[in-house]
């Protein structure tokens, strides 16, 4: 499989249209559904190759962008994910230098 090629498992007859948030592969046990048992073996079923670790990721993107960016009628809902997601990323960047008590200190003094 190249870089921007359809799943080797899409067939066009049997799917119709493309929707890139689907996985075309066998379906599996939802994680929900799995016993702690197996938990394991289920883990040990996953494909951990750079190329599904990526395909896994643009799913779960095209499945965001299709529940809140391009419906007719979106939200401010996007808008504060990103936000609040970039706020998290920042805090954990600035974390140790916030933690410290100066810091705290030239706040307030």
């Amino acid at each position: 499989m190249a870089f921007g090629d359809y799943p080797a498992e899409y067939n066009p007859k049997v799917h119709g249209p493309y929707d890139p948030a689907r996985y075309y592969g066998k379906p599996d046990t939802a994680f929900g559904q799995v016993k702690l048992g197996d938990l394991g073996k289920w883990l040990m079923r996953r494909n951990k190759s750079p190329f599904a670790v990526a395909g896994a990721m643009s799913r779960g993107f095209w499945r965001w962008q299709h529940k809140y960016v391009q419906p007719k009628r979106t939200g401010m809902a996007p808008l504060m994910q990103i936000a609040f997601g970039f706020m998290a990323v920042f805090y954990v960047l600035n974390y140790k230098r916030m933690s410290t008590l100066d810091f705290i200190k030239s706040l307030f003094f």
